[in-house]
């Protein structure tokens, strides 16, 4: 089996350092399904679920981006994200607090910087919500 390396770093901490035999971003194109020996390629990631599958692990990992920037080398994939979040650290209830507030944060919203850190909050509880809801539609199956 293949693999290749996945760094995904906020600007907060590294979020995920390890091995994957396959990787789905989202980018502003679409979701890329990245395989070990991809062309290099560079990208804008847009909010949502990155999805990677390790090695001799069943289940998916699952990180929710609110944005950032996608490098692919042919044995090595790094994001850097604006925020991400691992699946494992979601809630349903925080992620539509997170929503609501960020939602009237962008309606209240009196200027440029004001506006985009609403807009970046908003970001990332809709990533949030979109990999609970992945999650949510793939343990029904």
């Amino acid at each position: 089996m293949s693999i290749m390396q996945v760094d995904v770093v906020s600007n907060e901490e590294s979020i995920y350092s390890g091995e994957a035999s396959f990787a789905v971003v989202p980018t502003l194109n679409g979701e890329l399904g990245i395989y070990p020996r991809h062309e290099p390629i560079m990208s804008l990631v847009r909010p949502g679920v990155l999805r990677l599958q390790v090695p001799e692990q069943e289940e998916e990992v699952l990180v929710a981006v609110s944005g950032g920037i996608l490098e692919v080398q042919p044995h090595k994939i790094m994001i850097l994200a604006d925020v991400a979040v691992r699946s494992a650290e979601l809630d349903q209830a925080r992620a539509e607090e997170a929503r609501k507030a960020a939602e009237a944060g962008v309606k209240q919203a009196k200027d440029d910087e004001s506006m985009a850190k609403a807009q970046a909050a908003l970001a990332i509880a809709l990533a949030e919500l979109k990999a609970l809801n992945y999650l949510r539609i793939k343990h029904k199956r």
